[in-house]
């Protein structure tokens, strides 16, 4: 087993649980990514992007990190170029750091809709900011190891057939979901979460921390 950890160039915090996907991870940073990297205590084995927003006041030691140079004007963006270089070498698992928030909402849908087509081609995919984490969800039954109380919300990508959350202060059983529905946003778990989906396209969204204040 191979898990890469992707360093995107959306908001990034350290958290126990980022530590924990570090370790034993291969890294690679998109673009701007690389900026999370000093403060991740990390060198990427490649940096992969146009670099045409690299963060200044870098560590020199940057300069020696193997990099992917493609042209601003390409057909895919800096993130979805790292992840190719990923699986090429070799990862079966990825995890999606400064998948949220930033400059760009565009890029930030764009990594919540490839974790889903990732995992169902068989890579198992993790998105986070530190705060959040996305977790797509396959038709079957998923366990979540997250703590009592903790905030989640289903993001729909399509209508939802039998829905059912285990676990949680507002269960669900055997559901029917229609796309763009707000019935599975901000619940709580209540022991430990388990969610079954029969059919359709869905991500869990788990706030494992509080939000940073700004």
């Amino acid at each position: 087993m191979s898990r890469f950890f992707i360093l995107l160039g959306g908001e990034l915090v350290r958290t126990p649980r980022i530590d924990a996907q570090l370790e034993g991870s291969r890294i690679i940073a998109a673009d701007a990514g690389i900026g999370h990297a000093a403060m991740l205590g990390v060198t990427p084995e490649l940096w992969v992007g146009d670099f045409d927003s690299v963060p200044e006041n870098l560590p020199e030691s940057y300069a020696a990190i193997p990099r992917e140079t493609f042209p601003a004007e390409k057909d895919n963006t800096d993130g979805e170029l790292a992840i190719a270089a990923a699986l090429k070498r070799g990862a079966t698992s990825l995890v999606l750091a400064g998948a949220f928030g930033g400059p760009r909402a565009d890029h930030a849908f764009l990594h919540l809709a490839l974790a889903l087509r990732l995992a169902e081609q068989g890579t198992p995919t993790v998105l986070t900011s530190g705060a959040q984490e996305g977790h797509p969800l396959l038709p079957g039954t998923t366990d979540f190891d997250y703590a009592d109380g903790m905030l989640f919300s289903v993001l729909g990508f399509s209508e939802l057939s039998g829905l059912t959350e285990q676990g949680a202060k507002w269960p669900l059983d055997n559901v029917e979901v229609a796309f763009g529905s707000s019935l599975t946003l901000s619940n709580e778990v209540r022991g430990s979460l388990r969610i079954t989906l029969e059919r359709g396209r869905a991500l869990l969204l788990a706030h494992p921390y509080p939000l940073p204040e700004h």
